[in-house]
């Protein structure tokens, strides 16, 4: 791999509860270090916890939350991009002017940035969608070589519904062998169809005609170019096989299949980096196609 072609772009993971995401999003940044990027990982889920663990680092970031000002439920400064889809005001982060104890970073070339949890919000102020907009809006400049950045998403379609999608390049939805994980690949498959086309956002409950005005221009200038489905937790060729097809008929393309692995689970279980020989092997393999893909389409 040596045309960078995922260097300064940003790839989204998504998918249902429970499909493994943030286990992808790790995995992923581990093999395209190896593949000679370096890699900016964007913790954008609001509730799972212990990627920093999982990446190798021992403590977390200070959310970047915090650095904005905090949620505007909260009386902070950052707004849901639902109410309010406006720029989030200094979005554009010089890493040597913000304080260290807003990122991790080792000397791999690994960066990570958490953008919010709300488990100690407190009654009321739970809502993520002010995560949302940081994670639609942050930009870091001053890393050195241009990397390419992860951004793990929470689970489901609220944050693609947020437009959050619409500053990702691609998106790989993460599918675990249930019916319900497939059915939002396609959901997510078409919704960025649907941007793509042109289809504008709903803004029938904006009332500021700018607010209006600024929604549309965000999905007009949406940078989103497609979707892939790599295929997780997959026990035998039998079962991978299967949900392979059942994929396929939706039109939806399969990058690679991630084998279940048991000493993963363990990992996050014990609070210690993620190491599984087999699925390191699978995630080679699946951005090599990701590649072919992307090339294919240019």
């Amino acid at each position: 791999m040596t045309d960078k072609i995922f260097a300064n772009k940003r790839i989204g993971i998504l998918g249902k509860g429970g499909s493994g995401k943030s286990t992808i999003t790790v995995l992923l940044a581990k093999a395209l270090m190896k593949f000679g990027y370096q890699v900016c990982v964007l913790d954008a889920d609001s509730t799972n916890v212990g990627i920093h663990q999982a990446l190798g680092f021992k403590k977390p970031p200070v959310s970047l939350m915090d650095y904005f000002g905090g949620p505007i439920f909260s009386g902070g400064k950052v707004s849901c991009p639902v109410d309010d889809p406006t720029p989030l005001p200094g979005a554009v982060i010089n890493l040597a002017k913000i304080p260290k104890k807003y990122y991790r970073f080792d000397q791999k070339g690994l960066l990570l940035f958490q953008l919010g949890k709300i488990g100690d919000k407190g009654p009321g102020a739970g809502c993520d969608g002010p995560i949302s907009k940081i994670a639609r809006d942050l930009r870091i400049e001053g890393i050195g070589s241009q990397p390419v950045t992860l951004i793990d998403v929470k689970a489901g379609l609220e944050d693609s519904a947020r437009g959050v999608i619409t500053s990702m390049d691609w998106i790989i939805t993460v599918v675990d062998p249930t019916v319900a994980s497939i059915q939002i690949a396609e959901d997510i498959k078409n919704l960025v169809s649907r941007i793509k086309a042109g289809e504008l956002p709903a803004t029938q409950h904006l009332e500021n005609p700018k607010l209006i005005e600024e929604a549309k221009r965000i999905y007009k200038e949406a940078r989103i170019k497609d979707s892939f489905v790599l295929l997780n937790k997959i026990k035998d060729e039998k079962m991978g096989n299967y949900v392979s097809k059942k994929i396929k008929e939706k039109g939806l393309r399969v990058i690679g299949v991630i084998h279940e692995d048991s000493s993963i689970p363990l990992s996050w279980l014990e609070g210690k980096p993620l190491e599984g020989i087999k699925a390191n092997n699978d995630i080679m393999d699946a951005i090599k196609r990701l590649e072919q893909c992307v090339k294919w389409q240019e």
